[in-house]
């Protein structure tokens, strides 16, 4: 089973959502199997790397709401985020451009960290304050999962690693992903937002049953035994309320 999962690094609702999916992968019989994939997602492709005020300016501003009201939706999301063990803080939070926080991604993925490294940019945007626009912050947030600094720096000057995240908008795009966190099971079924882990677990079962099926050895049916024992196999009686 493969789960896709788009998603921003200044996205609230994105990490929280990543911890309800993981809290349900936990109890998955088949977690074993699964295959988890996180791709691109810019909420604002064309925000600077350095923006002035702070993370409730920019929430009023882009929805043109009052500062307090900003700071009022904005505990709210905390608490959220504290009901599945995680600290925000969004005074020290320090909005950007994630462009390059992507590419740092893929660029992990490719020495199998990916899944490491996007819980490390999400861990230093939101909680530590971190300012993940920033090649320095970027360069020592990789050397902390092992990876060369000076591979990571010639990374970050150059191009590498934007056809690949254009690959991922482009195919956000094509599934018509208008918000994040954006799930995709097996390319047949989408979960959109940071849902209850009760649906991730009731999709992951679903999609199972679906793609490994029972498959009865002594043929479907001797399932139909109607109200007797026969052949090793007892039916219930029917009763007025499951007659046909």
């Amino acid at each position: 089973m493969k789960v896709e999962i788009w998603s921003d690094f200044v996205c609230p609702f994105c990490y929280i959502g990543k911890r309800r999916f993981e809290a349900a992968l936990e109890q998955f019989p088949h977690r074993g199997e699964v295959e988890v994939v996180y791709r691109s997602f810019e909420l604002d492709p064309e925000a600077k790397r350095d923006l002035p005020g702070d993370i409730h300016d920019m929430l009023a501003s882009k929805y043109g709401m009052s500062r307090e009201k900003a700071m009022s939706m904005n505990f709210n999301v905390g608490e959220q985020a504290q009901s599945v063990g995680l600290t925000y803080h969004f005074d020290k939070m320090k909005p950007t451009n994630t462009f390059d926080a992507h590419r740092l991604a893929h660029f992990a993925g490719r020495y199998g960290k990916s899944a490491e490294m996007t819980e490390r940019l999400l861990r230093a945007y939101f909680t530590e304050g971190e300012h993940i626009g920033h090649a320095d912050t970027l360069i020592a947030l990789a050397a902390e999962l092992g990876l060369d600094r000076d591979e990571v720096a010639g990374m970050l000057a150059s191009d590498e690693g934007k056809s690949e995240v254009r690959s991922d908008e482009q195919e956000a795009n094509a599934l018509d992903v208008r918000g994040v966190p954006f799930f995709v099971i097996n390319r047949k079924y989408a979960i959109s937002g940071a849902q209850s882990s009760q649906v991730f677990a009731e999709t992951l079962d679903k999609v199972w049953s679906e793609d490994h099926p029972l498959v009865y050895v002594n043929g479907a049916d001797d399932q139909s035994a109607d109200g007797y024992c026969e052949d090793g196999v007892c039916g219930v009686p029917p009763t007025a309320d499951n007659k046909d």
